[in-house]
């Protein structure tokens, strides 16, 4: 196995709360290294620190490198710097939108933090309407909140910019 079979196997995990998308996409893959005798290292760093879904990314990670032929896995996890929504490409945030999920806006403030309280409203995934009303800050899991859209009343999840 060399490093780019290695990331080829790693784009086909899916995150196991959102799993539209894989692993890699959701950017916590940060780096990959395989030595002479076909050892992998994965470096990987959680949305937030006390993510609940690391251990089953662990375990998923393990088992697609060894499936695939890695003589030996391991996951190393980093927490700084700390991983970001600005991480995920366009191309995974269409991906959430077509899933349902209001993709997160840009998280890049500048090294500025934000004292209003009042967000931008979020596009409606369904139908693409901003009338939406945030019901609660938190969803079926922290790094998501839950809206409801004023003009084709669905209800939907918001995956949050960090």
């Amino acid at each position: 196995m060399n490093t780019a079979r290695a990331w080829e196997v790693l784009g086909t995990v899916p995150d196991p709360e959102v799993p539209v998308i894989s692993v890699v996409e959701l950017g916590i893959v940060r780096e990959v290294m395989v030595d002479a005798e076909g050892a992998v290292e994965v470096v990987i760093t959680p949305t937030y620190s006390g993510c609940p879904a690391m251990f089953e990314i662990e375990k998923d990670v393990r088992h697609a490198l060894e499936a695939a032929g890695a003589s030996t896995v391991t996951v190393r996890t980093v927490l700084s710097p700390a991983w970001t929504t600005d991480w995920i490409p366009a191309s995974a945030r269409e991906k959430l939108r077509a899933y349902g999920i209001a993709p997160p806006g840009p998280a890049d403030r500048g090294g500025l933090v934000s004292l209003v309280r009042a967000r931008p409203p979020v596009a409606c995934p369904w139908c693409g309407s901003t009338q939406t009303t945030l019901q609660s800050e938190f969803g079926s899991t922290a790094c998501k909140a839950i809206h409801v859209c004023g003009s084709c009343r669905q209800p939907f999840d918001e995956f949050k910019a960090i």
